[in-house]
């Protein structure tokens, strides 16, 4: 397998692999041309973002400045809203449903680390996201590697989702839990 099919798998993977350090290097460049060039949602932005979220639906609306690390693995249903500094580790599939909206400073990471020090040294893994449809997720989130989040859900400001949630709650805290249904 190769370095890029290991990540997309789950397995550990070598991210300096040349193959997947130039398609960074390409995501960076769209980015820079998103986020400085443009830094400001018109065509020219819409054709980045086609471009850099070939599976992202073209009602997608992202306040630059943004980072991911591929794009590509970036799913989204329509009517998305992403605010200003948000960051979405994309390196395994992160699946985003119709009508979702980010607050600022959100991050989404499927990147993830070996506990082990030696290991972690020279690999990486990812786990998917995925985010259901109708969702409010409160500026300064993050949501970890591996992590559901149901339909319908609202997460308060500044959590740290670290368990799936279920549908139709409002979770918040660190580590996130549900505090009432909706």
């Amino acid at each position: 397998m190769t370095e890029k099919e290991k990540m997309l798998a789950g397995d550990h993977y070598f991210a300096n692999d040349k193959e997947l350090s130039a398609e960074r290097l390409r995501a960076k460049k769209l980015l820079h041309r998103l986020n400085v060039t443009e830094y400001v949602f018109n065509g020219n932005s819409r054709n980045i973002l086609r471009e850099l979220l070939p599976n992202a639906h073209r009602h997608l609306y992202i306040e630059p400045p943004f980072h991911c690390d591929y794009g590509y693995n970036i799913h989204s249903g329509e009517n998305v809203y992403f605010n200003v500094h948000c960051v979405v580790l994309d390196t395994m599939k992160i699946t985003i449903g119709n009508n979702v909206f980010f607050g600022p400073n959100v991050h989404i990471y499927a990147a993830t680390h070996p506990l082990d020090a030696v290991s972690r040294r020279k690999t990486e893994f990812s786990k998917p996201v995925t985010i259901g449809n109708d969702c409010w997720i409160g500026g300064n989130t993050v949501i970890c590697p591996g992590i559901t989040i149901g339909d319908g859900v609202t997460i308060g400001a500044g959590s740290v989702v670290t368990k799936n949630i279920p549908d139709n709650v409002l979770a918040a805290g660190n580590p996130a839990r549900v505090i009432r249904e909706l």
